[in-house]
């Protein structure tokens, strides 16, 4: 039977979970995610994960931070006066930004806070510092 393997475009129905059982992404009511194994389309524990199964095989893998979106950094959270921003933007907590890091450098910022001496942003991932599990089917080998 063949396996999934280095060079492989694969096909997969997954569910991504957090340590509490917390489930933060799933394909399971969508198209499932098609990449090539080994170009790093994915995040590495994935993507590792996938490589020697079989088709229709079902399998739970455990992604450290590391091998993830990699581990919280401070240094990624910033507090910015809110006269900086538009006067008609109506900032709330949860609310993510695009910012010009430099003319062809944009990154996305969530706010995580809101206070009178200014809004904190944080260019961390959503899930930087967290260790998941995913729930891999393999479904097609392409």
């Amino acid at each position: 039977m063949a396996q999934a393997k280095q060079g492989d475009t694969v096909k997969v129905h997954y569910t991504g979970k957090l340590e509490d059982g917390t489930v933060f992404d799933s394909s399971i009511d969508r198209d499932p995610l098609q990449f090539e194994v080994g170009t790093g389309q994915v995040i590495p524990g994935f993507e590792q994960g996938v490589v020697g199964m079989s088709l229709s095989e079902l399998k739970t893998i455990k992604v450290q931070a590391d091998e993830a979106y990699g581990p919280y950094r401070e240094e990624m959270v910033v507090v910015v006066d809110q006269n900086q921003f538009p006067a008609d933007l109506n900032i709330e907590v949860g609310q993510q930004l695009q910012v010009n890091q430099s003319e062809d450098q944009k990154i996305i910022v969530t706010i995580t806070d809101v206070s009178e001496s200014g809004v904190t942003l944080d260019a961390n991932h959503p899930l930087a510092g967290k260790d998941l599990t995913f729930d891999i089917r393999l479904i097609e080998i392409v």
